[in-house]
């Protein structure tokens, strides 16, 4: 089963593949943490990178669709793959069928998370991670649980550089909607619910 993740960032995409992933046993791709690799090693692409990601612009497509190309030809994506976080726009996603082509797949479910501007510039600006364990937490976690490391607030999650981002978003990522509706691919869940029930949602879809 290959899935493409469709919503705004915040929209709750990269929790519901880890479900996923557990159900299906099927590779998730995240160009977040890709890209965010990138930009830790400072390889020249991931300085290019961030520059992008700092003021919520979308990253160039030279350098995401590069990525997820190699990604894509790793073995462990032969069972199936969720992409969480591309393709961000027609260009990317005409890209990507084409690589699917030469590899003899495609994809087939194209999940829309739907959640509010509101609700996501009030999730994001809460949000904090942990350096040293990844942990996701909000403002209350001074440390993390886990571990105990010092939580920071991420350069891309203040309240103005989010509502950039979800401007960008529906400028350039949501036609992908029609796109998708256009292959008969989509399918529509509300990311405002409960992640539980969000998942469940999902599967309801996927079955049919």
């Amino acid at each position: 089963m290959n899935i493409v993740l469709l919503g705004a960032p915040g929209a709750g995409k990269g929790t519901q593949a880890e479900k996923l992933v557990d159900v299906h046993d099927i590779a998730h791709i995240s160009t977040g943490n890709i890209l965010r690799a990138a930009v830790k090693a400072e390889t020249p692409l991931g300085l290019e990178a961030k520059s992008y990601m700092d003021a919520g612009e979308l990253v160039p497509d030279s350098v995401v669709i590069g990525l997820v190309k190699e990604r894509l030809e790793e073995e462990d994506t032969e069972k199936g793959f969720i992409l969480d976080g591309f393709p961000r726009t027609a260009t990317q996603a005409v890209a990507l069928a084409s690589e699917l082509d030469k590899l003899g797949r495609g994809i087939d479910f194209a999940i829309a998370v739907k959640v509010s501007h509101d609700v996501i510039v009030e999730r994001l600006s809460s949000r904090r991670l942990c350096r040293a364990c990844g942990y996701i937490g909000n403002a209350l976690d001074k440390n993390c649980p886990i571990c105990g490391d010092v939580m920071y607030q991420r350069d891309d999650d203040t309240p103005e550089t989010i509502r950039n981002r979800l401007e960008v978003y529906e400028k350039s990522t949501a036609p992908l909607i029609d796109y998708y509706r256009g292959a008969d691919l989509l399918v529509e869940v509300d990311g405002e619910k409960d992640p539980d029930e969000v998942f469940i949602q999902i599967q309801k879809m996927l079955a049919h």
